[in-house]
């Protein structure tokens, strides 16, 4: 049996093994954290902490090593698909420019909030790619998936995970797309 690996040091956060710390984590990312294709870490951080400007200030954690996630309603016609979008938290997503397109979507735009939560089964500001329903596609942006360890929502804003990029890369329905993220204004 391999040794578990080893707990990163990330912040002022002790992080613990998600899999066996599956009551910190939302309902949706406790069930799909045995599925994923590495390891994955999770901290419990103060809930009014949980935004990543709040979160990096407090936890001591560099912005370069947070990845956001934010939920795309892709219209055409009339249907709509909603997606996750991973980005690093340095960065945000091409929702109108290459999520659209992407999608073959006529208009694309943030999700609304009530949505979101409900689709996802997680808390606002802590929905995750992990655990999300199969049939969402999930675009990761190709620095995210380049990254040795990023720090995204846990289902709860009660808790951070860790997860390395080449994990949120290989989720179930994740596509690796080059210029998703784009530079903040």
């Amino acid at each position: 049996m391999a040794a578990p690996d080893p707990a990163p040091q990330l912040g002022t956060l002790t992080w613990l093994p998600a899999h066996e710390h599956r009551h910190l984590l939302g309902d949706p990312v406790a069930a799909a954290v045995a599925g994923l294709s590495g390891p994955a870490w999770v901290a419990e951080i103060d809930d009014t902490a949980a935004d990543t400007a709040a979160f990096t200030e407090t936890y001591e954690v560099p912005l370069t090593a947070s990845a956001n996630c934010v939920v795309v309603a892709a219209r055409r016609g009339g249907e709509t698909t909603l997606a996750a979008c991973l980005v690093l938290a340095t960065t945000r997503a091409d929702v109108n420019g290459l999520v659209r397109r992407h999608l073959g979507a006529r208009k694309a735009s943030f999700a609304p909030q009530d949505v979101a939560v409900a689709e996802s089964g997680m808390a606002y500001g802590g929905i995750t790619p992990v655990g999300l329903p199969a049939s969402w596609p999930v675009l990761v942006d190709a620095a995210v998936a380049a990254s040795e360890l990023l720090v995204v929502g846990s289902g709860t804003r009660g808790s951070k995970l860790a997860v390395p990029g080449s994990v949120l890369a290989a989720l179930p329905g994740a596509e690796v797309l080059e210029g998703l993220g784009q530079p903040l204004d």
